[in-house]
């Protein structure tokens, strides 16, 4: 009996054609998968009627995680939904990211933990990183980098936190990334203006692999002479002495 796998398929950074960005062995992958993890039910649908998986819905079980069940254990999640984890453990099933790669920033990490522990293989799949896509385009240091997630939303402990990794950045060559949502963008480089040195280096990375991708690197004395305009794009930030 062929060994139970656990899929981890990566999705598209935005409105683009899949094809684009994601392996060709794609629909092969998913085309028998008929249990995916997945962060919000009606995108995860849309998407896969995207890159062609044909069954119907009603064959599927969809089993959701999100940042409310993250600090759980996937057996109480898997409970809470009336889902059978033994019977689950016996079939093929995915693992689908909101955005990009499963379990990066992404609480699909749950369902590989359980994976892990019940002895189902875990196969990931190559797809689109907005944190990697950012770090190789930034100049910035590759062997030594650290991602923080989001920060802080109160203005003064963001400022605080910024200042706490600008000189860890400085101190150590270690290279900053985090992130903000879309409608926080804008405040989050103000406050990066406002609280790094002027010989900060800082890149914004911004819409990867979308028509309007925007990826730029310059002193923080020279964004402040040229700002960029962020208001509800994805934006990966990163910050180099």
């Amino acid at each position: 009996m062929a060994a139970v796998r656990l899929f981890l398929l990566p999705t598209c950074l935005g409105e683009t054609s899949p094809w684009d960005v994601l392996p060709g062995i794609y629909p092969e992958r998913i085309g028998n998968l008929r249990v995916f993890f997945v962060e919000d039910l009606r995108s995860a649908r849309r998407f896969l009627r995207k890159v062609g998986f044909k069954a119907s819905f009603e064959e599927v079980l969809f089993i959701e995680l999100s940042e409310h069940t993250a600090d759980s254990c996937l057996e109480n999640v898997l409970e809470k939904q009336g889902v059978d984890a033994r019977r689950l453990a016996r079939q093929d099933m995915g693992v689908l990211s909101e955005a990009g790669l499963p379990c990066v920033a992404d609480p699909g990490a749950l369902a590989v933990e359980w994976a892990h522990r019940k002895g189902i293989q875990v196969v990931p799949l190559s797809g689109p990183s907005s944190l990697f896509m950012a770090l190789m385009a930034s100049g910035f240091n590759g062997q030594n980098f650290a991602f923080s997630g989001y920060l802080p939303v109160t203005p003064k402990d963001r400022q605080n936190r910024i200042q706490e990794l600008e000189s860890r950045a400085l101190k150590s060559g270690q290279t900053q990334l985090f992130i903000e949502t879309p409608y926080r963008s804008q405040q989050m480089f103000e406050s990066l203006l406002a609280s790094c040195r002027p010989s900060t280096r800082l890149c914004v990375a911004c819409n990867i692999t979308l028509p309007d991708e925007f990826i730029v690197t310059k002193t923080v004395a020279d964004w402040k002479k040229a700002p960029a305009a962020l208001q509800k794009k994805n934006t990966v930030f990163l910050i180099s002495a």
